[in-house]
């Protein structure tokens, strides 16, 4: 496909290139059908994931994923001017990503974008059969589409797997005396403690005054707040003391 060199080279016009006269009539699945559909799961050069029918032939392209299935009908919709897998069936293809908590992150951001509904994910998956379907509905069991990015996705996966936490509730409103005081990440209300991921756009100048003022508010209500890096992810075992002592200490405040 040629093009000005001054345009950008985006996964959407890479994946366009693709199905339009690379592949003509592939249908555009998993990440690259997210992307069709507005939500940015891939990088500009991930390869672009298509669907062809089982007897149609392709040779072996470099940057392209090719798998080869029948879908039905109405699994595939066109949208601007692309064949593309529908939400539900783009969600049931992002379900199978290895490894499993990334699965979990794509869904997520997924169902954030209200294109489909976790309970019609969750429907879709329990009715999906065939090779892969256990892990299609564990993914689909284990999403919340509540993350406001993916690092938040897998601190959670991380704390639902520490035996020796009660499990946090996400995005959990505080309230002080009837009056709102901020929306948590993680939490655990009876031992008002929090856990915030501290994403690098934190550090902004701007946020930072916003941020203090939120934390402000927070402990005045009576809230330990436990902030979380990148770099606390690569230490789980740390993390999970720093907490379990936070929950801990609350119950003698």
């Amino acid at each position: 496909m040629y093009a000005c060199d001054s345009l950008p080279v985006t996964h959407l016009r890479r994946a366009r290139a693709v199905a339009v006269l690379l592949l003509p009539g592939a249908v555009l699945c998993g990440r690259s059908a997210a992307v069709v559909w507005g939500v940015d799961l891939a990088e500009p050069d991930d390869p672009v994931e298509c669907t062809l029918a089982a007897g149609r032939r392709a040779g072996a392209v470099r940057g392209v994923h090719v798998t080869r299935r029948r879908l039905a009908d109405e699994d595939v919709v066109r949208r601007h001017g692309l064949l593309v897998t529908t939400p539900v069936r783009t969600a049931l293809d992002l379900a199978r990503i290895q490894p499993p908590d990334e699965a979990v992150v794509a869904l997520d951001q997924f169902l954030r974008s209200r294109l489909v509904t976790l309970e019609d994910l969750r429907a879709a998956a329990a009715a999906t059969t065939g090779p892969g379907c256990r892990g299609i509905r564990l993914a689909a069991d284990r999403a919340d589409g509540l993350a406001q990015s993916p690092q938040e996705t897998r601190l959670r996966l991380l704390l639902h797997r520490a035996a020796s936490l009660p499990r946090p509730v996400a995005q959990y409103v505080v309230h002080d005396a009837g009056r709102f005081v901020a929306q948590v990440d993680l939490a655990w209300p009876q031992h008002k403690v929090a856990v915030e991921y501290d994403g690098v756009w934190h550090g902004e100048p701007r946020q930072v005054g916003k941020d203090r003022r939120r934390l402000n508010r927070l402990t005045a209500a009576g809230w330990t707040v436990v902030f979380v890096t990148a770099a606390d992810l690569r230490d789980p075992v740390a993390l999970i003391a720093r907490i379990a002592a936070a929950l801990s200490a609350s119950r003698y405040a």
